[in-house]
């Protein structure tokens, strides 16, 4: 079955399509990725939906607005790689939309209920699904968080089913880490179901580099190109261990970060504590860089190494293409051997669009998507909503 997934992560640099080639069933489903490509979102576009995403600056007829205008372009993004690929629409069965989180919130909020108190878990991702299925003519499924998070889970992460089946081995222990605005990792035994899988958010990612990044050179640049400006400056020791005291990092699985755990005024703090403290733009750059590396690699040591020791840690997202970050974090975890995804086959920017391709296809096939002893959710369910082809 032909599968393609779509989305935009957390530093919303556009819309990932990877179009998948999905046969068989749990657990010996295979999954092969056909082509992909990367569809820009239009220029002031990034900035709006960052606007949208915070609560001093959002607007609901904005977000009501967004929400269909990015189902337009979600649909682009799908009929540019069809055309791209050669491949006839009618040959794809489904479309698996992650769309874009605006808004994420795993910790319970509690509220009254006809039978006593209720804990409230939320997300909000946009791109409306009903328009990427009227655009394109092929189904479409979206949604993926909501259920997992109506079952007692904290909808984040979704991908560890499908780093499971493209990464297991039967002869080691393995660890995913995905790098992405937000950092997380799944922790695959050697041998084992996917039952046995563990992951979680770990801490910041390539939204704080970008940020700081767009800051320093005055919207010019929207990241650290190979991690050249990173290499620049020196480590701020005392800043690092500042930010490796963050409550999250710490904090015990099942865990997934909301977007503004290390979003704006998470970067407004740093830059404030540089600026006070006199620290360089190129020493804060690489002092925030070695903290992506040393918060996944101190989440490694208290909650993986303890179940066992990988000898592979597969990298993937956008911070994969941030070579000075790969040294960080060869140098954080001693012992292991880094890879990308690349050495598997597969760009590291397209796993998790990948991801949501074969979400979509289990739940057209009616079974669970997320793993509850990742999540925290009560049992394993079938994720999304399903729009037919226009």
């Amino acid at each position: 079955m032909k599968v393609i997934g779509l989305i935009s992560g957390t530093s919303m640099d556009g819309i990932d399509a990877a179009l998948t080639e999905i046969e068989g069933q749990p657990p010996e489903i295979k999954i092969r990725l056909l082509d992909y490509l990367v569809h820009p979102y239009p220029s002031g576009l990034k900035e709006r939906i960052r606007r949208a995403s915070s609560p001093a600056q959002s607007r609901v007829d904005e977000i009501c607005h967004l929400n269909f205008y990015l189902g337009h372009l979600f649909a682009e993004a799908a009929l540019s790689l069809i055309q791209k690929s050669g491949v006839r629409a009618t040959e794809i069965k489904l479309i698996g939309s992650h769309g874009q989180t605006i808004y994420h919130l795993p910790r319970p909020i509690g509220e009254p209920g006809k039978y006593g108190q209720l804990e409230i878990r939320s997300s909000l991702q946009i791109g409306e699904g009903a328009v990427i299925a009227e655009k394109t003519g092929i189904i479409t499924i979206t949604n993926f968080r909501a259920r997992d998070l109506a079952a007692g889970g904290v909808g984040a992460p979704l991908l560890p089913y499908l780093h499971y089946l493209l990464f297991r081995s039967q002869q080691s222990d393995r660890v995913v880490i995905n790098i992405g605005g937000i950092s997380n990792l799944t922790f695959i035994p050697k041998g084992q179901r996917a039952e046995a899988v563990i992951a979680f958010d770990t801490g910041p990612g390539n939204l704080v580099i970008d940020g700081l990044i767009r800051k320093i050179s005055r919207g010019k640049h929207e990241f650290d190109q190979d991690g050249q400006f990173a290499r620049k400056g020196r480590l701020n020791r005392r800043l690092l261990d500042y930010l490796l005291s963050h409550e999250f990092i710490s904090q015990a699985p099942p865990k997934a970060a909301e977007r503004n755990t290390f979003g704006e005024d998470y970067l407004k703090n740093i830059r404030k504590i540089a600026k006070d403290k006199s620290i360089s733009a190129p020493d804060l750059v690489r002092t925030a860089t070695v903290c992506i590396a040393e918060s996944i690699a101190l989440n490694c040591r208290r909650f993986i190494f303890p179940l066992g020791r990988p000898e592979t840690a597969i990298i993937c997202g956008g911070g994969a293409n941030n070579l000075f970050l790969l040294e960080c974090l060869s140098q954080s975890l001693p012992g292991i051997k880094i890879v990308t995804t690349h050495e598997f086959g597969i760009d590291p920017k397209a796993v998790e669009a990948a991801g949501f391709a074969l979400l979509a296809y289990e739940t057209w096939h009616q079974r669970p998507g997320n793993l509850p002893r990742v999540t925290g959710a009560e049992k394993p369910v079938v994720l999304g909503c399903i729009y037919p082809a226009g």
